[in-house]
């Protein structure tokens, strides 16, 4: 998807009310169209959404099955939900997806994560991003492999991870940093390479400590 188009969006809905009556607006520049869907989401196997917004109470018990009506669609996915505890968003990060907070976001931000997850960026909240780093921190390795990961790094690309982590996007550390959009993505390139990592999920599972660390 190119960044210039409007988003088509799936709500799935299990449970509870939406937190935003009001979002998307009807002339939000964002968001094209959006589908409501609720138990058991019949029809996401086939939808051409660009991205899929579950608000749910409980993301350990409701996630699994939205990933299986899924089936192998490779759609984006934002969990929107109460709960901030590490468990609950550090098993929907690791899965891929996104994860705001219910009252720690605004319609603005819901229509910055969507554009974010539409291009490959996994966003959080920032009570989502504080849980996740807490989790890490419990999580993290006892010996040097950390800081032997860290040390890949050059010290700019170490601040983009460090920014990364809390769940800002390549625009917004580019913003902080002084640095175009394109050459932070440019770094998070050469971020990934040097951690082995796969995708913006995978590094910063990585430089949290919160995935196995390779050996060397």
């Amino acid at each position: 998807m190119r960044s210039s188009q409007r988003l088509s969006l799936v709500f799935a809905s299990a449970g509870g009310t939406w937190p935003h009556d009001d979002w998307p607006a009807p002339d939000d520049p964002f968001v094209s169209s959006v589908l409501r869907v609720s138990p058991p989401y019949r029809g996401l196997r086939d939808t051409t959404a660009d991205v899929v917004v579950l608000r749910c109470e409980d993301p350990e018990v409701t996630f699994p099955g939205l990933l299986t009506a899924l089936r192998a669609r490779e759609v984006p996915v934002l969990v929107v939900s109460p709960r901030q505890d590490t468990e609950a968003v550090l098993d929907v990060f690791r899965a891929g997806a996104g994860y705001l907070v219910e009252g720690d976001h605004c319609g603005q931000m819901l229509s910055s994560a969507a554009m974010a997850a539409a291009v490959g960026h996994t966003y959080l909240s920032p009570s989502a991003a504080a849980a996740l780093r807490e989790g890490a921190r419990r999580m993290a390795a006892t010996d040097d492999a950390m800081e032997r990961l860290r040390a890949l790094l050059s010290p700019r690309e170490q601040q983009i991870m460090e920014l990364l982590s809390t769940g800002l996007g390549a625009q917004q550390i580019g913003q902080r940093l002084r640095l175009s959009e394109k050459t932070v993505r440019n770094n998070l390139s050469n971020i990934y390479a040097k951690l082995d990592a796969r995708s913006g999920t995978d590094a910063v599972l990585r430089w949290l400590g919160a995935t196995p660390v390779l050996r060397t």
